[in-house]
């Protein structure tokens, strides 16, 4: 029955696991697309003004650079939500080797 109980910690810690690899590639993945999603905007709230796609893709995505360079500027703004990132990661591996324990004293 304990070699059970082992697997079954393992599994849910497999589980944790792929949930939290999961969360972080999501939340890294939203920061390189929100400037491509502002880029493909742009170009579609051009496009219902009456600007040819190219023309509109030459107009937002320098608008979208300067927008980013703001963000990029901005004292701290980076920095913190990179940190987030980090938090969450940090946040995770502690969860996951919290699993370890609690297979040594089902082991016991």
């Amino acid at each position: 029955m304990k070699k059970v109980n082992v697997a079954l910690v393992r599994l849910i810690q497999f589980v944790v696991f792929v949930v939290s690899v999961f969360m972080v590639i999501v939340y890294f993945g939203a920061m390189v697309l929100l400037p491509l999603d502002a880029v493909v905007l742009l170009i579609k709230l051009m496009g219902v003004v009456g600007l040819n796609g190219f023309i509109a893709a030459f107009i937002a995505i320098p608008a979208v650079g300067y927008l980013s360079l703001m963000v990029y500027k901005t004292p701290g703004l980076c920095k913190m939500v990179v940190d987030a990132g980090v938090d969450l990661i940090k946040v995770s591996k502690t969860r996951i080797e919290a699993f370890n324990e609690i297979a040594d004293a089902v082991k016991a």
